[in-house]
């Protein structure tokens, strides 16, 4: 039997803090970044919405069909806020959970996940018997390596002093260099993240890319303006301490320069919302071009060191960014370059050392930055370390447990619901021409569709795992990861892999792939219940669906053709219709003001945005397709249209801490969950029609200022 609960909106996800730039990637998802990591959700009495925490591996329901109606706020109007009018109850009865940065739909199934991963973890942990060699027995010698804590305290600070030692031995910028370049798979910090990621102009291949990076805190933003001036000065107590505590020398005034220095690097780095730009940031350069465009640095020794050898064709994406910083590298005293890179390889190793470390990392990377009372249990790090390093193998045991196959089935008719939806709005579009448009119906023809999981799973069985070892085995997996990118460059693109495992709540589009990606894990209420409303379930997965569909067609992946080829098949006309429509949207996003001097950036989150206008539009279309012209039941005085809004409006409840909203707003291209409930309604007719909105309400848009695009 399924648990009744209430939920709230999404999930924090935190990146890995590698030295890789993630800029590279190709994939838009629909929450935050594309990496996740363990979240929480709630559970409801028969009173009313109550917090409480996921138990079990259970999925739950909503309601009698798929809505929580005791969750709404009916005093407000849904013309003056929507999202409260849906929300509003549950939302006044939802408390962050103390080990949480955030709270709501988006973690409430990841919480679920959690706990299966916690339940196949253990399992295994608790086998006998098992072939060590066996991707289970991997799985368990992972995690028990993360649960051997007084081993871990034991050694302390002594796993790192290999790599400090190094680092003091680099007597010259080539050896920094070249120690960068070896930090691309391992511990450390670079200057130029690097990946091995699809060509965005010729997607049949792997290229190597190369993006801005060297900042330890999330962005430019953090280190340039004066609202951040309290977690900059945080960082510097931070940078301090983590020095002090690996041993290293002059701490204080190491961490006086190393704030200095990264500070130039943040004045030379290009904004967010510039790095989004996909014609600016593709410019293939050679080796030699990027030693005559950034001098100062040592190119063939970062590059070789990474790895790379004699290739020759990198796609840099800030460029201009390039020269200043290399600049910066070479007029940098030695020994800040030093210190700087002594303190990323401790802040980088501190969850894998003893528990003065990972309590300190936990302070200022949680605590400060997040606003997170209280870390999470050791066991819950322990699985979410295991599941970091073999999340396929654990997908694979999840989705023979918990995915049933008629979800797969269902899935599918409802995509192509969705792409009858997009094809009937393209062939009408009054402001694109006819050859443009049939340039979009192409495109849309040609998506691929990856429901549930992967056809083909991953072989870990190069990787080498010791259940006493945990910096070790997080040492050889980062070298593991890399060694599979690097050995697949300049060969062919496997289109059938994955880019998130069967586990991971989120989807996405890959504009190389031309494909949207919904893994098992988001296929759960409230995005989707096969005893739900079908009302319901287009305003939630049909409303993701239409939301992937869209960045296909959004302000950046429209750029790329039917067979993901970045190249331009617009007509200027169309291109300057679509280009004003979405000016009108990102001024009305620049508008939205979450907490008191953080505004949405329109620019930075325009495509997010456009995916919510287009994935809310296109559900509702599909749901009445799928009608056949019937009329929609009315299900406690609600109509299908007013369903379907409900449905997209309560997988976005949840809350933030201040912090982390304040660090969402700065550098998420996603909007907060209120707007990506208010913001895309308003632009629909339907929404007026279905809830009497006129002129007076606070969201009103009179007819010719609301955007049409898709």
């Amino acid at each position: 039997m399924k648990k009744s609960i209430l939920l709230a909106a999404s999930a924090l996800t935190l990146a890995w803090a590698g030295a890789a730039s993630a800029q590279h990637d190709d994939r838009v998802c629909l929450d935050q970044t594309c990496d996740m990591v363990s979240l929480f959700g709630l559970e409801a009495s028969a009173q009313g919405p109550a917090v409480g925490r996921i138990e079990g591996v259970e999925a739950p329901s909503f309601g009698t069909w798929g809505f929580d109606l005791a969750g709404r706020d009916t005093s407000v109007h849904p013309g003056d806020d929507f999202f409260r009018f849906a929300n509003g109850a549950f939302m006044d009865a939802l408390e962050i959970p103390a080990d949480r940065t955030r709270y709501g739909s988006f973690d409430m199934l990841r919480e679920l996940s959690d706990n299966r991963m916690m339940a196949l973890v253990q399992e295994f942990a608790a086998a006998e018997g098992l072939d060590p060699a066996s991707d289970e027995a991997k799985v368990a010698a992972l995690y028990s390596s993360f649960m051997d804590q007084a081993r871990i305290d034991q050694l302390d600070a002594q796993p790192i002093q290999p790599l400090l030692e190094q680092i003091r031995a680099a007597d010259n910028r080539a050896e920094i260099a070249a120690f960068m370049g070896r930090a691309t798979g391992g511990f450390g910090r670079t200057l130029f993240g690097t990946f091995v990621n699809d060509d965005a102009r010729n997607p049949e291949v792997y290229e190597a890319y190369l993006g801005q990076s060297g900042l330890g805190l999330p962005n430019r933003d953090f280190y340039l303006e004066e609202r951040f001036a309290p977690k900059l000065a945080a960082y510097r107590a931070y940078v301090e301490q983590m020095l002090a505590m690996a041993g290293w020398e002059n701490a204080a005034a190491s961490a006086d320069a190393i704030v200095a220095f990264e500070t130039r690097l943040a004045q030379a780095h290009w904004t967010q919302t510039e790095s989004r730009n996909r014609d600016r940031t593709y410019n293939p350069m050679s080796v030699a071009e990027l030693e005559a465009a950034a001098p100062g640095f040592d190119w063939r020794a970062f590059l070789g060191a990474a790895g790379y050898g004699d290739h020759d064709r990198f796609i840099v994406s800030q460029n201009t960014a390039f020269g200043p910083m290399a600049q910066a590298f070479a007029e940098t005293p030695l020994e800040t370059l030093q210190a700087w890179q002594a303190f990323h390889v401790t802040d980088q190793a501190a969850p894998y050392l003893s528990q003065r470390f990972s309590d300190a990392n936990y302070a200022f990377r949680l605590r400060e930055l997040g606003g997170q009372p209280e870390q999470r249990t050791r066991e819950r790090r322990g699985v979410s370390f295991a599941e970091g390093v073999m999340g396929e193998p654990l997908g694979r045991a999840y989705v023979a447990r918990w995915f049933p196959p008629e979800s797969r089935a269902e899935m599918e008719e409802l995509v192509e619901n969705l792409r009858r939806a997009m094809a009937a709005r393209i062939q009408t579009l009054e402001w694109m021409s006819p050859a443009t448009r049939q340039e979009a119906l192409d495109k849309l023809a040609q998506f691929n569709v990856k429901i549930g999981y992967p056809d083909e799973w991953r072989d870990y069985s190069g990787l080498e795992v010791r259940a006493d070892d945990l910096f070790g085995n997080v040492a050889r997996s980062r070298a593991f990861e890399w060694a599979y990118r690097l050995n697949r460059l300049g060969g062919p693109v496997d289109e059938d892999e994955w880019g998130m495992t069967p586990q991971t709540v989120n989807a996405y589009y890959s504009s190389t792939k031309n494909e949207i990606v919904f893994p098992a894990a988001i296929l759960q209420p409230p995005f989707f219940d096969p005893d739900a409303d079908p009302a319901v379930n287009y305003g939630g997965i049909g409303g993701v669906i239409g939301h992937e569909i869209g960045h296909g067609f959004d302000d950046q992946g429209r750029k790329s053709d039917g067979t993901g080829a970045l190249r331009e098949w617009w007509t200027p006309e169309d291109e300057a219709r679509f280009e004003a429509q979405t000016a009108i949207l990102g001024s009305q996003y620049d508008q939205y003001e979450p907490l008191p001097g953080f505004r949405v950036q329109g620019g930075l989150t325009m495509g997010e945005n456009i995916g919510d206008l287009a994935g809310v539009t296109l559900a509702l279309e599909a749901y009445r397709l799928s009608l056949n012209g019937a009329e929609a039941p009315v299900i406690d005085g609600t109509t299908g249209d007013q369903r379907v809004f409900y449905g997209w409006a309560q997988v976005w409840r949840g809350k933030y801490r201040d912090p982390a909203m304040q660090q969402m707003v700065a550098t998420d291209p996603h909007s907060p969950p209120q707007f990506r409930v208010i913001g895309p309604m308003r632009n629909i007719d339907a929404w007026y029609e279905a809830f009497g909105v006129t002129p007076e309400h606070r969201y009103y848009l009179s007819p010719e200022d609301r955007v049409r695009l898709w």
